[in-house]
């Protein structure tokens, strides 16, 4: 269901259920929870890469089991709230790591499978790659994928996606912001771990102290968000590792680091 390699530091999830997609089930929920559960823990791994198995990344929710609730006495009520808590709970786990995320996207990503990439830090898409949030087209408003969505695309472009269930190609969700990279779909792994790779040759604890604060700040006013990323910036200046750096920096070598 969820397949996990590591190697230098880059721990790669694979959604392994290609007969459905890569639907986010009930079981592939729960995985995603466990694995993000594990990372958080995992001092060795710096970078974290999502893709998925088959001819997609992700389709969203699993529309069998979702149907499948509504045989109970509720019409499927009780379960639905759960099932939207369950994935909200997923979501917010990615930009609360403290590896960056890397989504590492091909064929489609749609409503909860573009809520998935969205959530991610950052996003690598094949040419061709469709991204919608397309569930208006059967009558279900994609009311929880909006709001990873709207955090990375200009409202007026989420806002068209949401109520026509029309889909942006790789080029046009690179343009909007979705996508930070695209590449040929035979360069996709290549091109995803090369820039794991360089992410996690940095300072690790630089990375994790800057995605904290790069998620705390948003929302705050001007003057609060200098505040506190001032802070978080003296925090850093005090580290060994961080004087070390300056120090090999000016002096034309390779840092020493800890670790």
């Amino acid at each position: 269901m969820l397949l996990r390699t590591d190697e230098g530091g880059v721990a790669v999830l694979t959604l392994n259920a290609p007969g459905s997609l890569n639907a986010l089930s009930d079981a592939m929920l729960a995985a995603l929870s466990g694995a993000f559960a594990a990372l958080a823990q995992d001092r060795s791994v710096k970078v974290v890469v999502i893709r998925g198995a088959g001819r997609a990344f992700c389709a969203g929710h699993d529309l069998k089991e979702m149907q499948a609730a509504r045989a109970s006495a509720d019409r499927g009520a009780a379960y639905f709230a759960d099932l939207f808590e369950r994935c909200a709970a997923v979501m917010q786990a990615i930009p609360a790591l403290p590896q960056p995320v890397i989504a590492q996207v091909h064929g489609i990503a749609t409503a909860a499978g573009c809520q998935l990439a969205a959530s991610c830090d950052m996003v690598v898409a094949a040419e061709g790659t469709r991204f919608g949030v397309n569930g208006v087209n059967i009558g279900l408003f994609c009311s929880t994928p909006m709001v990873a969505l709207t955090r990375k695309v200009p409202l007026t472009v989420a806002f068209e996606m949401l109520t026509t269930g029309e889909f942006l190609d790789a080029a046009r969700a690179r343009e909007v912001g979705l996508v930070n990279r695209v590449v040929p779909v035979e360069r996709l792994e290549d091109e995803t771990m090369a820039l794991a790779r360089l992410v996690a040759g940095k300072l690790g604890a630089a990375v994790k102290i800057g995605k904290r604060a790069f998620y705390d700040q948003q929302g705050l006013g001007l003057a609060e968000a200098y505040r506190q990323t001032g802070t978080v910036m003296v925090e850093n200046l005090l580290w060994r590792d961080t004087e070390e750096g300056i120090a090999a920096f000016l002096e034309k070598r390779a840092p020493d680091w800890a670790g």
